[in-house]
């Protein structure tokens, strides 16, 4: 099923600095006159600047889908029931139970983050872009000084004085990519975002010192189905190589363009579709279908794919 290529989402949405931040170059320089711990930069738009790695926001992403995942589920898979949502630790999960097994096998067996974002049996359906900033807004970035405390004492270790780098003013412009999600995926995502826009989680270094925290800004959201085309009313979605057709607001997760054995061998939810009050229209160059949410609409995408979460989570008790 991998193999092909059914809907995808693009989600464009900015981080702005709601304090200090700093996702820390892994190496460290030989000026003296630079700070102990300096922002990671990269060439962009023409210069050296500061940005937040895809990798690091993946890392904080999934960390925080997997806590929503084990507080309403289980941390290990239960051999009883199939169907509750659990996620394991990717750190000491050796996966010996995806051993051996077909690739629709180990995408069942696999916990529900890392059908999202991987394993080292599957690949992730998740990428996130480099954030860089936004050249409208000007970057504030200062140095601050820190010393090491003794854990046993509490008092400051002798020497133990260092500084480091943050940014305390600033937007960052990235994107999230879906592909093949079913609609309770996708409004996992929509949890995570909300939680980080509202400080339940930060980013980069010293997070437990108020350092990390931002507001989540999102911009648009699109939804492609890139095997599909409109009826000649433009009042339906027909896909092709198929007879199964959709009314042309129906937001649709990857279960609905599979045949029934197919979604039960992969476990996709199906039905797995919701009606929204965006009509779909043709992708570039008149082939596909894609539905849009602008600015101050894409809230009503995720209250969609929650909707499909909380039923999945009734579903599985």
């Amino acid at each position: 099923m991998h193999k092909k290529f059914v809907n995808h989402c693009t989600i464009d949405f900015t981080l702005i600095t709601d304090g200090p931040i700093l996702i820390k170059s892994g190496k460290e320089g030989a000026d003296p006159t630079k700070p102990d711990m300096e922002f990671v930069e990269t060439y962009h738009a023409g210069g050296r600047s500061i940005y937040l790695p895809g990798s690091s926001l993946k890392g904080a992403i999934r960390a925080h889908a997997e806590r929503i995942v084990r507080t309403v589920g289980k941390d290990r898979r239960d051999p009883n029931n199939s169907d509750i949502l659990w996620a394991n630790d990717p750190l000491s999960d050796k996966y010996d139970y995806l051993q051996k097994k077909s690739a629709p096998e180990i995408y069942k067996l696999s916990s529900f983050t890392d059908q999202m974002f991987g394993n080292t049996s599957i690949a992730s359906r998740v990428r996130i872009e480099d954030a860089y900033p936004d050249k409208s807004q000007p970057l504030k970035i200062e140095e601050r000084n820190g010393v090491a405390i003794d854990r046993v004492f509490g008092s400051t270790v002798p020497g133990a004085l260092f500084n480091y780098q943050v940014c305390t003013a600033g937007e960052f412009h990235t994107k999230i990519h879906l592909k093949n999600f079913t609609l309770a995926q996708l409004g996992l995502i929509g949890l995570v975002l909300r939680d980080l826009d509202d400080g339940w989680f930060g980013l980069g270094f010293a997070k437990s010192r108020g350092l990390g925290t931002v507001q989540v800004k999102l911009n648009s959201a699109v939804v492609q189905y890139p095997g599909c085309v409109l009826s000649e009313d433009k009042q339906q979605i027909n896909a092709l190589g198929s007879q199964k057709q959709w009314n042309k607001t129906f937001l649709l997760g990857a279960g609905e363009f599979l045949e029934s054995e197919e979604a039960k061998l992969y476990s996709f939810p199906k039905p797995d579709s919701q009606d929204t009050p965006v009509a779909a229209q043709e992708m570039d160059l008149g082939f596909g279908v894609q539905l849009t949410w602008q600015e101050g609409t894409v809230n009503d995408l995720f209250e969609r794919g929650v909707r499909s979460w909380s039923s999945l989570l009734v579903g599985s008790k």
